[in-house]
């Protein structure tokens, strides 16, 4: 259901082989890539005659889909394809005019101090062992008054309410890197940090930026019958499938 979590600090060979694997999803849901352009398209608003247009990085781009969604939404701003899994720049290459190989770890990501007026970070701060430093990194990249864009898988989600009742291990989360365990679904993933609403808007907030809107997005591995509820949830955004926030760089 995730992105490719292209942009996680990974000290260990084995995480970063992970990540490598083909086999690991590197495209998330379209509906939640849609909202989430909106969002951003409201904030931008359409370029204007005589201005250039707005830099947009996705960073954690996956296999470009997500931004292949938002550009028809985005239309005319400049949208830059960020990762660091070669095999996921491959394939984000036949959808995105640009792409660009970088990580929020070490040295950081290959762009100027203020250079970007928005980032989409879409459901790769779930696999990031440093979020602060990746949330300081996206800070650094963008101008003052910048916009950021995190989409992120809700711990306490509507059903994973009820499965924590019955002693169920809450889907998003993992135990291992090799197999599921104790939760539905069969996929690794290799979520590290999972967050409630109030949890990502108090990060987000210590991280530098102000949270204008959070909003719910429905999460595409509901099973069919409860889809329609999944959808209702989203109206109360601490029991969405997945959080959108939209923040303004300070």
């Amino acid at each position: 259901m995730t992105t490719s979590p292209t942009t996680a600090p990974a000290p260990a060979t084995g995480l970063r082989d992970f990540y490598e694997d083909p086999a690991v999803p590197v495209a998330s849901g379209e509906e939640r890539s849609l909202r989430q352009a909106r969002m951003l398209a409201r904030a931008l608003g359409p370029v204007r005659p005589g201005h250039p247009p707005a830099v947009v990085l996705d960073v954690g781009c996956g296999d470009g889909s997500a931004a292949a969604v938002a550009a028809p939404v985005l239309d005319g701003h400049r949208i830059v394809g960020v990762d660091w899994s070669q095999d996921a720049l491959r394939r984000a290459a036949r959808r995105l005019p640009q792409v660009v190989r970088g990580e929020l770890a070490g040295g950081g990501l290959p762009f100027a101090s203020g250079s970007a007026d928005a980032v989409l970070f879409s459901e790769v701060v779930e696999h990031l062992v440093d979020p602060d430093g990746a949330l300081d990194e996206l800070r650094r990249v963008l101008r003052p008054g910048g916009h950021l864009m995190l989409s992120t898988p809700n711990l306490a989600a509507w059903y994973n309410r009820a499965l924590l009742l019955g002693g169920v291990q809450p889907v998003f989360s993992e135990v291992s890197l090799r197999r599921v365990h104790g939760r539905p679904g069969s996929q690794v993933v290799g979520h590290l940090r999972l967050f409630t609403a109030r949890a990502l808007r108090e990060f987000v907030t210590a991280s530098g930026f102000a949270v204008v809107r959070l909003e719910g997005a429905p999460f595409h591995g509901v099973p069919g019958p409860l889809r329609p509820l999944d959808r209702l949830a989203c109206r109360v955004p601490s029991l969405a499938s997945i959080l959108l926030v939209h923040a303004r760089r300070r």
